[in-house]
């Protein structure tokens, strides 16, 4: 059996857009047995999360693991092989490097871990909820199991499967964005889900950006304490300005609540602080300087 990761510089990232701007996983890598519940603010969409009491809510960490998992489908759907299927085979080894976590034991130990939780969360939604339904309940993998060869012993790497909720919202048309791979450098867990909501957000906007006010950022967070506190963090967040791709910007009312701007960095004005020159302009840059150099 050959197993098929590609490495982080052959695969494009893409994360499962329905899954990017929802409360769909715990921001602490405490153990949250806390449930979240959600509903959209015209009432149409709502979640309902569950935790297993023993190992935890899955963290905006193990959705690490659902990004590599559908940038490898979407890989293989691209390519025209066969095998795009919901069970992924793999290396431990190859999994940790795509997603940028170190190598060694006790990382293929929270390896593990991450699996147990995705596989033991449950979630309840009517988000593509079938005609006939009005809602599902799935986990976001329905098992995962090593690979032995039965001859020698010797490990084959392991397999997960998917939940048809979470795959047939990456290979539906448009189901999936792309993404840099300096998200998994994030290291918080409000900036991880606050760069999700701006890529899916403000991801297609122009200069101006996109702006959403602090209250529902907070419902869609799901995150655990007071609202005051949730606001108090963003705007550390924002003041660090950080994220990759994505400025953000304070913007005070006359009445209610802030709102928060995210503009993509390559929009702003070249005179801007914020600005970045779009990262394809700089790699054919590059190239070209490459080019140059080449001795006939």
């Amino acid at each position: 059996m050959e197993l098929f990761v590609p490495v982080i510089s052959d695969l494009p990232l893409r994360d499962q857009r329905d899954t990017m701007e929802r409360p769909f996983f715990s921001l602490s890598k405490k153990k949250r047995r806390a449930p979240i519940d959600y509903k959209s603010e015209d009432g149409s969409l709502w979640i309902h999360v569950m935790a297993h009491p023993e190992f935890g809510m899955a963290t905006i960490w193990d959705a690490d693991i659902l990004i590599w998992a559908a940038s490898v489908i979407m890989e293989r759907h691209n390519s025209k092989l066969n095998d795009s299927s919901r069970r992924l085979e793999f290396s431990p080894h190859e999994l940790l490097r795509a997603i940028r976590r170190p190598i060694g034991g006790e990382h293929y130990q929270r390896l593990r871990e991450a699996l147990a939780r995705l596989q033991a969360t449950v979630i309840r939604t009517n988000i593509r909820a079938k005609s006939s339904r009005k809602d599902r309940q799935f986990s976001w993998i329905d098992s995962f199991e090593d690979l032995v060869d039965e001859k020698s012993g010797e490990s084959r790497g392991m397999a997960l499967e998917l939940s048809d909720w979470f795959y047939e919202g990456v290979i539906e048309k448009g189901g999936v964005l792309a993404i840099g791979p300096e998200y998994f450098d994030i290291t918080g867990g409000r900036e991880r889900w606050l760069y999700r909501v701006a890529r899916k957000h403000a991801g297609g906007h122009e200069g101006e950006g996109f702006a959403i006010s602090l209250p529902t950022l907070f419902e869609k967070s799901g995150a655990e304490g007071a609202y005051r506190r949730f606001k108090f963090e963003l705007r550390k967040i924002t003041e660090a300005n950080e994220l990759p791709e994505f400025h953000l910007a304070w913007e005070e009312r006359e009445r209610g609540e802030p709102l928060l701007r995210m503009t993509r960095r390559s929009m702003l004005t070249v005179n801007h602080p914020g600005y970045e020159a779009p990262k394809r302009r700089i790699a054919s840059r590059r190239s070209a300087r490459s080019n140059s150099q080449v001795q006939p």
